[in-house]
């Protein structure tokens, strides 16, 4: 190992090493003070960070003979993933003690799917992709079922590696395609083959379709989005929190940096492709996501339909230019960053409404819970309005200015019906988003509701976040734009 390859994933090794200790460190913590493990886990989080101290500052390391970068791209969906697994860690101070899951090996396993996480922003190489897909995946299903006595809980995870082996099989395929196609694995060699007027075309798109279907299950889009909504509401809210974001994000960490490096030329086949199934992705999961009543299936469905508008910033990458695929990469990175503190943030007040009656069932899920919370719970009702209002692009908040950077770089990609459905699906998700809004303030109830430092602290900080960038945008997005400079072809 070279230098290079050491800095380069100084903050992976960090936080693999620090998993390790800690799953062994765990083994001393008593059953009722696995808050330790809780408090070691958010140390493990803030190492990693401090890790990325190594990369040279808007530089860019290629390390293990072009297998991973590390670049401003690698390093944006790294303190996304970092920062949305330190919420995680506060939000399950109490909810998992108060539903009878505290284990601490919640913790370390959350520590590996972010492993995984930062492994996918990393690579370079479709092997990586691959092996950080497996890694981010398999401590997700374990997660999944950690409520072992719900049959509910069991039939997600079974749910979720089915048909998450499934789609591996995809992308194993579409990798051996690609190989066959152009002879090698790692993005910018594809990218040459690619170049050179490459005579198995047909192979090479095959492969590429392959690939899109494999990660197109991980961002939960359509047609590949049949998991989505069992497992959300079958796992625990707090699992099904940090799945809902960090899992889309690891997703479409690796979906855009394959696309917009290694597939430009071949942009002319994939771009409309991936612009159909953005705009069936919106579509299916607003319609769908109006007839339901229990809270956490409206947001499985919130969630399909956000990979939607995230979609259009990759099919809006396959025009031509540089500088209009940086944009739209940059557009979707700064969507990702809105959606995950505004969705991170409804779902810390679905756990303050939700309660845990006995070891096999969950109430206060239901819409109608929600009425009364404006007057008995002002403040956390007012969060939850925001977050709404954000989800479905109301200004001034994050979740306005990241539609309104999708639907320009759509726009400059010549793609006027997806913006146009865009608009539409919008419009038609403020019935299911506001509803929530009606009930809070319009309808009278005596909702039971927790609060806890920890809980109370991560409803704020995302609240916040979710206003205060939606008057002032411009350091997100000169982040978003920054990490992608000099990324497209």
């Amino acid at each position: 190992m070279t230098p290079t390859d050491f800095n380069a994933i100084l903050p992976i090794l960090v936080l693999a090493g620090y998993g390790c200790v800690l799953l062994l460190v765990d083994l001393l913590v008593p059953e009722h003070r696995k808050r330790i493990t809780a408090w070691l886990a958010l140390l493990g989080l803030a190492a990693a960070a401090l890790g990325h101290v190594a990369w040279p500052a808007g530089g860019r390391l290629v390390a293990f003979g072009g297998m991973l970068v590390a670049d401003g791209y690698a390093l944006f969906f790294n303190l996304l993933f970092l920062g949305s697994a330190a919420l995680t860690v506060l939000l399950a101070f109490n909810y998992l003690p108060r539903t009878g899951l505290e284990r601490g090996e919640f913790y370390v396993l959350l520590l590996f799917t972010v492993l995984g996480m930062m492994l996918m922003g990393q690579a370079a190489d479709l092997i990586v992709v691959f092996l950080a897909l497996e890694l981010l995946s398999i401590p997700l299903y374990i997660l999944s079922g950690l409520a072992r006595s719900r049959p509910s809980s069991e039939e997600a995870a079974l749910k979720y590696f089915l048909l998450g082996a499934f789609s591996s099989a995809f992308l194993v395929y579409g990798i051996a395609l690609v190989y066959g196609a152009t002879g090698s694995t790692n993005l910018e060699l594809v990218l040459a083959a690619a170049n050179g007027g490459n005579p198995r075309l047909a192979l090479l798109l095959a492969g590429v379709g392959l690939v899109l279907v494999g990660l197109g299950f991980k961002v939960a889009a359509v047609p590949f989005h049949m998991w989505t909504p069992d497992v959300y509401d079958g796992a625990p809210s707090v699992v099904t929190a940090f799945m809902s974001v960090g899992a889309k994000a690891g997703g479409f960490a690796a979906l855009l940096r394959i696309f917009v490096v290694a597939f430009p030329d071949l942009a002319g086949q994939w771009g409309f492709v991936a612009a159909v199934i953005a705009a069936l992705t919106m579509i299916l999961g607003n319609f769908a996501a109006i007839a339901q009543s229990n809270i956490k299936r409206m947001l499985a469905y919130s969630s399909i339909a956000h990979a939607g508008y995230i979609l259009m910033g990759l099919a809006a990458a396959s025009a031509a230019g540089a500088s209009l695929r940086e944009f739209a990469v940059g557009a979707a990175l700064f969507y990702l960053a809105a959606y995950t503190v505004t969705n991170l943030g409804a779902w810390a007040v679905v756990m303050a409404v939700e309660r845990a009656d006995s070891g096999t069932a969950s109430t206060g899920l239901n819409l109608s819970d929600y009425a009364g919370l404006g007057w008995r719970r002002p403040g956390l009702a007012l969060a939850m309005a925001l977050f709404m209002l954000s989800l479905t692009g109301v200004p001034p908040t994050i979740g306005f200015v990241g539609k309104f950077y999708v639907f320009r770089a759509a726009l400059d990609a010549g793609y006027l019906w997806l913006a146009l459905i865009g608009v539409l699906t919008s419009l038609a998700s403020a019935y299911y988003y506001l509803r929530i809004v009606i009930i809070m303030y319009m309808q009278e109830g005596q909702p039971v509701t927790v609060s806890r430092p920890a809980l109370n602290f991560a409803v704020a900080v995302t609240a916040l976040a979710t206003f205060l960038f939606g008057i002032l945008p411009g350091p997100l997005m000169s982040a978003a734009t920054n990490a992608v400079m000099g990324f497209a072809r």
